[in-house]
């Protein structure tokens, strides 16, 4: 077993909302035991998928709150906590461990792509201002226009309680250079593939597609750990029609929103603009693809 205090199968969760935009508290607490049934050993409150970007600093807060009373005593909660001020984000570590959080995620920072010593600075005062809590680096430049070099994450390994690395940059060779030569836990951050990433040493993932499959992919990792690469690709391949459905043809969030909705967990399939709930050619379309992976 590998030993990790983020967890192996971690969903970034969706932030349920009533049809005003207000959070729905209730329906977060409820998605959160609904996962922690479903095969999560980990939870990730205020990611991207959750829609930070649209979403208050209390109304963070009072979500990582909530899921740490509904399910802390059973799986790891991850907060995200990275935004692109500084300051900002370590005021956001220092007040979501203090409403619970056992881990911190952290995005490099986005829009002013700053150069890669000044990320190396940022990481390290997040990290400081979490109190020894786990961290979480999130490299995925696709949206934040800036991707991590494999000489700042050999650097950022350094950085006290920095930990592990989702990984959504897709450089599978760099990816296995730096296991390799650090002793950082290595995390899938693209559902496409979880599979490779695995299958070359990542320790866990960190899963949009999770909403719904969640004990399937703790299945899937441990065939890998088992050494049955065959039992892995079989769940893997029987999951494509949902990581379809999901990942290609809207966004995640939205997506991930309709699957709730479709099978009772949440009420309501609002989100803030600029999203928008799906339209019904979209929902039949996720109905056929969770159907045909046997999830629905």
């Amino acid at each position: 077993m590998v030993d990790t205090p983020f967890g192996r199968v971690i969903t970034a969760m969706v932030t349920p909302m009533h049809s005003d935009g207000s959070i729905d508290y209730d329906g977060l607490q409820r998605l959160a035991v609904h996962l922690a049934d479903h095969g999560h050993d980990g939870l990730l409150v205020n990611g991207t998928t959750g829609e930070s970007a649209t979403t208050t600093d209390d109304e963070d807060y009072d979500s990582v709150q909530a899921v740490v009373e509904a399910v802390g005593d059973r799986v790891t909660v991850m907060a995200g906590c990275g935004t692109n001020d500084t300051e900002h984000s370590t005021r956001a570590a220092r007040e979501m461990v203090a409403r619970g959080a056992d881990a911190l995620l952290v995005v490099t920072p986005y829009y002013n792509k700053p150069p890669q010593d000044c990320i190396l600075e940022h990481f390290r005062l997040v990290a400081e201002a979490g109190d020894g809590t786990p961290v979480m680096l999130y490299d995925i430049p696709g949206r934040t226009g800036t991707a991590l070099t494999t000489d700042t994450v050999r650097r950022a390994a350094q950085i006290e309680h920095v930990r592990a690395v989702k990984d959504a940059k897709g450089d599978f060779f760099e990816a296995s250079r730096l296991m390799a030569e650090t002793d950082l836990l290595w995390y899938s951050g693209d559902d496409i593939v979880n599979l490779p990433h695995l299958a070359q040493g990542a320790t866990g993932i960190v899963s949009v597609v999770g909403h719904v499959a969640g004990d399937r992919y703790a299945e899937m990792i441990a065939a890998v750990d088992s050494g049955d690469l065959p039992r892995a690709q079989e769940i893997h391949r029987r999951l494509i029609p949902a990581v379809d459905a999901i990942m290609h043809v809207s966004q995640g969030a939205i997506q991930a929103k309709a699957a709730m909705k479709m099978l009772g967990v949440i009420e309501s399939d609002a989100l803030r603009m600029p999203l928008r709930s799906a339209p019904a050619a979209d929902v039949e379309t996720l109905r056929t693809g969770l159907t045909a992976a046997g999830l629905l």
